[in-house]
């Protein structure tokens, strides 16, 4: 089914192989990819080995874009530069949190008016599909501050990040990368009638993400293959390539694609896509399509995906494995996590199915449940099944063509086009039920339930065709291609003038005179402390195994506090570790201390005032006496430390760009992770631009919460550019004073110059506070 080659290869524009190449050649056959060109036609270093690229377009949803405006607003900005579209498809439910949510949308649309921005209100349109509509075409880049911004399919190249590298190109800034590694991904063959995108999606990320074989590269797809999908079969395989932790992609584009933009009125962005003859690539990925069967993916990750077939034959093991890893996760006390109990007379039963968004929500998805589900009725009496269409575009022609009315009648309910069930703000499972799901993600929590609160469910991640086969079979797990079905090819017809009267689009009109309302959870971003010339760090957290970013914050009702950054820190790690925040706060709380005892001018090196003396009441004696033991040993003073939190865990970072993730660390005071990988590069970019060193090691992390550690001359090691930092892990005898317990080498990795500078500020905003400051400090002379 799929053949991975772990070292370079040169191609054909067919995508055969070329034998006996002279592999010395490989430099200038590296030119000749499609992701090479675009690339190079972005990048204003004019090295490409260093890239910095700009942007033809930005995007955000409403669950991040209030923080990116906020960054933006601290640090000068005047104008959007290019079109930024600000999507309404997260944060809809706005009986949650009160007026919360809409306040957020008042909030993005006086931004829109006032900076020249395009403002897709709420039911619209998955942000995703707007842009596939809307925006990509032949050539272009759009970041978004969403990690599945994938157009690849449409010859455009799309980076999912967080927010703060949307925040520098709304200020004229680049996004700056190494020069990413590029595979190919050869198709062949036609896809089955019953297997869709969703199960040559899962088939490549099960055989991708464990191995890293696509972390932080770019898929360029290729071959034959291609022209035997349709262009939503193509965009359904690529929004997934996000989940095989992959930087980007791009797809050799033909008449289909041509034909697309036609019929969307935008002809004129389609560009003829292909690599040169003999192009040099990274690695290869070959996809026989006909060899595909219908996937599941088992909770608790896209990767943990198998044949249907294959799971019906191994499903007791399977099962309980699973049931294993939830229990972990649900932890002890309270009724048991169960998923054994959903095998009945051999066969696995599940109760709720669900087909949403920028994956699922494709029109010719839902047809495709319409023939399968054909002359059946869902009765109301257990599994219910719930579609969100990707755009009202979609929508009104499944209307038009009568396809809404089928699937009504059928039972199946047709919701508005929002994220929903994806982002774990709709239905929800009940405690212990397996859910079905033609989305992005299976993560924990990611379908809604709350372990911590004794509440557990399930998500299994399938195509929308065995998804309505299952029902069709009264919710006994069921490949499509177990039933025979007549499949119609419906085309999908885009009425233009939807988007024409309900979109805002005001680029290049902006109106400083614009008064932006504020409701009253949007709130500033609290001050952040520069770097000093020493660290002292308390883990506040250490973990077995991968932290995701749905754990670092949750997605779901806690992201209603997103544009709140002391209300939204509360739930950090709260689905993992509850003790986290007060653990974390603890720390800041010393940092807050540090810095009275500094503005007071003890002198902890024994010639001037004691701590002990401190009219500012209780004083905490440990870290009084950990400060008076490194100044006497690095003969420096108080106000040459800072004081920080740290996270420690084998790895860091798997999931979404969102980047609260990371700037929730930071409001409670954190200042760096230590962690033997990062899952990806948006992650340690979120790091970065929040002023927290992203510190790897390749040695044995056994680091337990509450370990004191310090870090000499931080500063003096970013500015000079050393390899090598050393983490002292501290004890603290009886006697008093600090003992070296052990050490730790660690890396910052490659750093850029900005980046730098960025930690050394303590966050992004910070330096660009202080380069405007210059600037106007420059215009006064």
């Amino acid at each position: 089914m799929i053949r991975l080659i772990d070292h370079g290869v040169f191609l054909t524009k067919q995508g055969d192989i070329i034998e006996n190449k002279d592999i010395r050649e490989k430099d200038e056959a590296r030119k000749k990819t499609m992701a090479y060109g675009i690339l190079q036609a972005h990048n204003k270093s004019g090295d490409m080995e260093n890239l910095k690229l700009s942007f033809d377009a930005l995007v955000s949803p409403d669950n991040n874009y209030v923080n990116i405006l906020q960054t933006a607003r601290a640090s000068g900005i005047r104008k959007f530069p290019v079109p930024y579209v600000l999507s309404n498809c997260h944060h809809t439910l706005c009986a949650v949190g009160g007026t919360i949510n809409e306040d957020d949308h008042v909030f993005g649309l006086g931004n829109a008016k006032r900076y020249g921005g395009i403002f897709v209100p709420p039911y619209r349109a998955v942000l995703h599909q707007y842009m596939r509509e809307m925006m990509a075409g032949g050539g272009r880049m759009i970041l978004g501050s969403d990690s599945h911004t994938r157009y690849g399919a449409l010859g455009t190249m799309g980076i999912g990040e967080g927010g703060g590298e949307v925040a520098k190109q709304l200020l004229g800034r680049t996004y700056d990368v190494k020069m990413p590694p590029v595979l190919a991904v050869r198709l062949t063959g036609s896809p089955r009638p019953g297997v869709g995108p969703q199960d040559v999606a899962l088939a490549l990320v099960a055989a991708t993400f464990k191995n890293n074989f696509n972390k932080n590269k770019i898929l360029e797809f290729v071959g034959p293959g291609i022209e035997n999908l349709s262009m939503e079969y193509r965009m359904g395989i690529d929004v997934m390539t996000t989940e095989s932790a992959a930087l980007s992609s791009i797809w050799c584009t033909d008449e289909s694609t041509r034909e697309y933009l036609r019929k969307h009125g935008r002809e004129d962005a389609y560009r003829h896509l292909t690599p040169e003859d003999g192009a040099y690539y990274d690695g290869l990925i070959d996809i026989d399509l006909s060899r595909v069967e219908c996937m599941i993916a088992l909770p608790f990750h896209p990767s943990n995906a198998l044949p249907i077939r294959e799971f019906k034959e191994r499903m007791e093991e399977l099962v309980q494995e699973a049931e294993t890893e939830g229990q972990k996760i649900k932890g002890s006390g309270g009724k048991p996590f169960s998923l054994m109990s959903h095998i009945r007379d051999g066969e696995f039963y599940v109760d709720q199915a669900l087909v949403s968004g920028c994956s699922g929500g494709l029109f010719e998805n839902i047809v495709a449940m319409a023939d399968i589900l054909k002359g059946y009725g869902i009765p109301g009496n257990g599994l219910n099944l719930g579609v969100n269409p990707a755009s009202l575009p979609v929508m009104a022609d499944l209307m038009e063509q009568g396809i809404a009315g089928e699937l009504a009648v059928c039972g199946v309910t047709l919701r508005p086009a929002i994220c929903g069930p994806c982002f774990g703000v709709t239905d929800v499972p009940a405690d212990n039920q397996v859910s079905i799901r033609h989305m992005t993600r299976n993560y924990p929590n990611r379908e809604g339930s709350k372990p911590g609160q004794g509440q557990m469910a399930a998500a299994c991640l399938m195509d929308a065709r065995s998804i309505a086969a299952t029902v069709r079979n009264g919710g006994k797990l069921t490949a499509a291609t177990e039933l025979s079905v007549k499949y119609r090819s419906l085309a999908y017809h885009f009425n233009p003038q939807i988007y024409k009267n309900q979109v805002f689009d005001n680029f290049g009109r902006g109106d400083d005179r614009e008064e932006l309302v504020m409701g009253p959870n949007i709130a500033d971003w609290p001050k952040m402390a520069p770097l000093k010339k020493h660290l002292l760090l308390k883990v506040a957290g250490s973990y077995e195994g991968s932290v995701t970013t749905d754990e670092l914050i949750p997605s779901g009702e806690a992201s209603s506090f997103r544009s709140n950054p002391e209300k939204i820190s509360e739930y950090t790690m709260i689905s993992r570790d509850k003790d986290y925040v007060g653990r974390a706060k603890a720390v800041r709380e010393l940092e807050r201390q540090r810095q009275a005892w500094e503005r007071q001018g003890h002198d902890f090196c024994g010639d001037g005032k004691s701590a002990a003396d401190s009219p500012d009441g209780a004083c905490d004696n440990t870290v009084k006496n950990i400060l008076a033991a490194l100044c006497r040993q690095e003969q420096c003073g108080v106000e040459d430390i800072l004081i920080g939190s740290a996270m420690v865990s084998h790895k860091i970072g798997d999931g979404s760009s969102r980047e609260q993730a990371a700037s929730c660390q930071k409001v409670l005071g954190g200042f760096a992770n230590i962690a033997n990988e990062y899952a990806t590069k948006r992650y340690r970019s979120n790091l970065i631009n929040w002023g927290i060193l992203p510190l790897r090691t390749e040695e044995e992390l056994n680091v337990p919460a509450d370990t004191w550690i310090f870090i000499k001359n931080i500063r003096q090691v970013i500015e000079g550019k050393i390899e090598e930092v050393e983490l002292r892990m501290l004890r603290l005898p009886e006697k008093g004073g600090v003992e070296t317990a052990g050490t730790i080498k660690c890396t910052l990795d490659v750093l850029t110059d900005d980046e730098r500078k960025i930690l050394l500020a303590g966050s992004l905003i910070n330096y660009y506070k202080a380069a405007e400051q210059k600037k106007q400090n420059e215009g006064d002379l």
